[in-house]
């Protein structure tokens, strides 16, 4: 898990982006796509184009990281949008790591003891 402080803002960049694209890429995309400075400690998430592949850009005070996964089973949710960012919150981002939907996620029941 990415070490985050909870009063870090996560942006997703809505749409889909070439995989290919390592940090200097991915930092020109922030600046100029979505008008943002990667270099000011936001996260910044990005979905390939099959949704199943997400890199995730953050620079942490000391350097710029680049971290990736991919999912073996199911897509990131991702948001309709075809343009800009949004913002998650740190929890959200968990969420979406684990491959749950970040924007609804349901409390799941569990049964209760009897006695």
């Amino acid at each position: 898990m990415i070490p985050i402080n909870s009063g870090v803002r996560v942006w997703i960049a809505s749409g889909h982006c070439d995989m290919r694209k390592g940090m200097q890429g991915l930092a020109l995309l922030v600046q100029e796509g979505l008008g943002r400075d990667p270099f000011q400690g936001d996260v910044f998430v990005f979905r390939g184009r099959s949704g199943r592949l997400i890199k995730v850009l953050w620079h942490d005070g000391i350097g710029l990281s680049l971290y990736a996964k991919r999912l073996e089973r199911g897509r990131f949710i991702w948001p309709a949008t075809e343009s800009g960012a949004i913002a998650l919150t740190a929890g959200q981002m968990s969420y979406l790591l684990e491959g749950i939907d970040w924007r609804n996620p349901q409390q799941t029941w569990r049964p209760t003891s009897a006695g």
